[in-house]
């Protein structure tokens, strides 16, 4: 079986005025991650939502000496954005699995790894925001879990263009992912 994740495709880290926001390029991928959320499910297969939720003024949070707020549970910069939104919204519940996350890893302190294995699935494929932090560090979790890799190229973006080139070569060098 396989799924397509959707690392932290919100508001604050894809919308103009998040607090984090990927911008233009990160909106651009929004027709590609929503086509592939509409195809996955078609098809039978699971959708994931792996998304950033963290608590006002969480101090225990590494991300917090790091970024600004961000994803605060409740707010209008954790939904997900755009056409994406509506998309997933369309998935067939026995289909679609939500991992809240407050690490970079999908898989940090999460029970996504269980909800995984429990449907057979085998083959990730993966796409969102920033393909040099959240996707990268969700990359090699899964490369270190024994999970196939496929990283949707037209389906990452990065406010970083050299760190989202260096994730890409990495994810296929290093972690053997097809990208794709």
């Amino acid at each position: 079986m396989k799924a397509l994740v959707i690392i932290d495709y919100v508001n604050d880290f894809v919308a103009d005025g998040g607090a984090l926001t990927c911008g233009q390029p990160a909106q651009e991928a929004d027709d590609y991650i929503a086509a592939a959320a509409a195809d996955f499910s078609k098809d039978g297969n699971f959708v994931v939502i792996a998304s950033d939720n963290h608590q006002k003024n969480d101090r225990r949070s590494p991300e917090y000496r790091l970024f600004p707020a961000h994803c605060i549970e409740g707010t209008a910069g954790s939904e997900l954005y755009g056409k994406t939104r509506e998309a997933v919204r369309k998935v067939p519940e026995d289909l679609l699995i939500r991992s809240d996350k407050c690490r970079y890893s999908a898989f940090a302190g999460t029970h996504l790894d269980i909800k995984l294995r429990e449907r057979g699935i085998t083959d990730l494929y993966l796409t969102g925001v920033c393909t040099d932090i959240c996707v990268l560090h969700t990359a090699v979790d899964a490369y270190n879990l024994g999970y196939t890799l496929f990283i949707c190229e037209k389906g990452v973006v990065s406010f970083n263009p050299e760190g989202h080139r260096f994730a890409l070569s990495h994810m296929k060098n290093i972690l053997g992912a097809s990208v794709i």
